[in-house]
């Protein structure tokens, strides 16, 4: 079976990097996807954080499209619990226009911050939200029905998300359960799941089962479940170990019955001074792949060969960006040792 490699990039802020820099590394790292043979490239959405940088993705994402000529550009994903379906797929199909064939939409539940951001974004209407389900089912029709029409059978009557691309954006759902990735098969659609969020292969089994058996093919798609892990290599397993003990999955529960995850106790502690609202924390260690390269590499190559997973979507954590682009490298260099031609190259 063979196996393609993705990239997702947080754009995160370490140290006295100023955000402009942190996006140009992006960029970068965008660029050095493309030359190494990666299949596509996304970036994520946060929110009121001190610790990332992208807090609209659509925005990079053209901007990256123009800075790129193959590597299929995407969203890791769009907080849609947060916006209009209408004018999500509007925004993705003028960006599918632009670049056709080269856009995924990614959109997930969370939200992507903290509560007052979340408020912002939502305003008003926060009150009488609309269920992400129902979201989720007018974006995958907007984007289903974004198909080039000849203007005489072009009924109009029906409202379209416009301009109308070659090819329209292709949807991903993100999550980390058997129930999201049931909501994916029902639609028909690419599921992404998030290993570093759910630590768990028990779930991911069950999610990959549920996905598989209850997938439409009646809408035309076929079955493509990926995975999304985070890595952090260094030159020994101790100092890997040592830079992944930062990392956790803290859970928030705030007394109003909203919950939100944060990946660190730098994050955790952001949130303290933006809220006032009394909150309990669940904390577990996160799943992140570390070691050297050879070990992150066999760990990668198992995880393929046990799911029969054919694409993985890699989150470099290595603070410093250098870092971060060798692993990309590394990893790159080191599958293809291990699987020669099963690796394919874009």
């Amino acid at each position: 079976m063979s196996l393609k490699l993705s990239i997702l990039d947080k754009s995160p802020l370490h140290g006295k990097e100023t955000a402009a820099e942190v996006l140009a590394n992006t960029v970068e790292l965008a660029r050095a996807a493309e030359r190494l043979g990666y299949d596509r490239f996304w970036v994520s959405e946060h929110h009121d954080f001190d610790s990332f940088a992208c807090s609209s993705p659509e925005v990079l994402i053209g901007y990256l499209l123009a800075r790129t000529e193959r590597i299929t550009i995407g969203s890791g994903g769009v907080m849609l619990t947060h916006y209009s379906p209408y004018k999500v797929a509007e925004n993705f199909n003028m960006l599918s226009a632009l670049a056709p064939g080269r856009v995924d939409l990614g959109v997930g539940r969370a939200p992507g911050g903290f509560d007052r951001s979340t408020k912002a974004l939502q305003g008003e209407a926060a009150g009488a939200a609309v269920s992400f389900a129902d979201k989720l089912e007018q974006l995958e029709r907007y984007v289903r029905e974004s198909r080039e029409t000849d203007d005489a059978t072009n009924e109009p009557d029906v409202l379209r998300a416009r301009p109308i691309p070659p090819r329209p954006p292709a949807l991903y759902l993100l999550g980390a359960s058997a129930a999201s990735a049931e909501s994916a098969a029902k639609l028909g659609i690419p599921y992404v799941f998030s290993q570093w969020i759910s630590g768990d292969d028990d779930v991911l089994e069950q999610a990959l089962t549920v996905y598989r058996s209850a997938f439409d093919r009646s809408r035309g798609g076929e079955p493509r479940f990926v995975i999304g892990v985070s890595v952090l290599i260094a030159e020994t397993e101790e100092e890997a170990r040592r830079q992944t003990r930062e990392f956790k999955v803290i859970r928030i529960e705030l007394e109003s019955g909203k919950s939100l995850r944060v990946g660190t106790s730098g994050q955790l502690e952001e949130f303290r001074k933006r809220t006032t609202e009394p909150f309990r924390v669940e904390e577990r260690e996160t799943i992140i792949i570390h070691g050297t390269t050879e070990s992150v590499c066999r760990q990668l190559e198992g995880y393929h060969r046990r799911f029969g997973i054919d694409e993985m979507i890699i989150s470099f954590e290595n603070a410093d960006f250098a870092q971060r682009l060798l692993a990309a490298e590394a990893v790159r260099s080191g599958l293809a040792g291990l699987l020669g031609p099963r690796l394919v190259r874009f």
